[in-house]
């Protein structure tokens, strides 16, 4: 489809509307609606990925496919350059490598002059979570870029019968993220995403759904509790309740104390509260 474009000059600014949502001008730079949405940060993620674009693993199955796309920055057009791309995901077998030192289908890039960055690897495939609930094939991603929040976000595929009954995946602010896989004329596969960043994110309704609850302290046994309230993460206190500003990598702040939060895998969950640099370690009540 052709791209259309369409531009208003006015006395305070100028609106734009593209394929990739509006973009407004501030009285000082462009800004735009198109920022990729986030998505919770799973139970395997491993930091120190090789700096590598090639994940393909001679000899072990799966349907190879090139994955691309740009990085922008907020105005949705300009293109950030050497931004820091981490991606992992699930072999043939809907195995993660969480041990050895290969780093099987994990790695770390980072975008050229004109924001572009690519990875050749498989496709992922779906995998059971426990009894007849899957996770819908899906690649991890996580963006890092000076002067905007951390990104992490995940990406799915078209046709895949997991979609509506994955809470992450259902979710509204999922439905850019939900990709078509292309077959070329040469009988390759690509799949392309364009990242627009944000100065600030907001938390994932479907993260927030699995973080609320009840966390007793190890030791002690003193509680948290944490409320979902509007689409955002509240920490009660007594009979007061404390809305607080997510600020990327499954953390949250309120005043000087910052949680964040780790999904441990079979549905557990823990929280550490830094305050001052004194950390305390609670978990989620079952």
């Amino acid at each position: 489809m052709q791209r259309r474009t369409f531009i208003r000059d006015a006395a305070l600014g100028a609106v734009a509307v593209s394929a990739s949502g509006f973009i407004t001008f501030n009285g000082s730079n462009y800004v735009g609606d198109c920022e990729t949405t986030t998505d919770i940060l799973g139970p395997f993620y491993r930091p120190g990925s090789p700096v590598r674009t090639n994940l393909v693993i001679p000899g072990e199955p799966g349907i190879n496919v090139l994955l691309t796309g740009k990085i922008k920055h907020s105005d949705c057009v300009t293109p950030f350059k050497k931004a820091k791309i981490e991606i992992w995901h699930c072999s043939s077998n809907g195995e993660y490598d969480n041990t050895t030192d290969e780093f099987r289908y994990r790695a770390t890039t980072y975008t050229d002059d004109e924001g572009k960055y690519f990875f050749n690897t498989i496709l992922p495939i779906p995998y059971k979570t426990g009894g007849d609930n899957y996770r819908p094939a899906h690649y991890h991603l996580m963006i890092t870029a000076e002067k905007y929040q951390q990104l992490i976000t995940q990406v799915y595929f078209e046709g895949d019968k997991h979609l509506s009954k994955d809470s992450s995946s259902s979710s509204p602010t999922a439905k850019r993220r939900i990709l078509r896989v292309q077959e070329l004329p040469d009988k390759t596969k690509k799949v392309e995403f364009d990242i627009s960043l944000s100065e600030k994110l907001a938390a994932e309704v479907s993260a927030i759904d699995k973080l609320a609850g009840v966390y007793l302290f190890e030791p002690g046994g003193n509680e948290l509790q944490f409320i979902k309230n509007t689409n955002s993460l509240w920490l009660k206190r007594d009979v007061f309740a404390f809305d607080m500003d997510y600020i990327g990598d499954n953390s949250f702040k309120m005043d000087n104390d910052v949680f964040k939060f780790f999904l441990l895998g079979d549905g557990k969950v823990k929280v550490e509260q830094n305050s001052g640099g004194v950390v305390a370690t609670a978990y989620k009540k079952m």
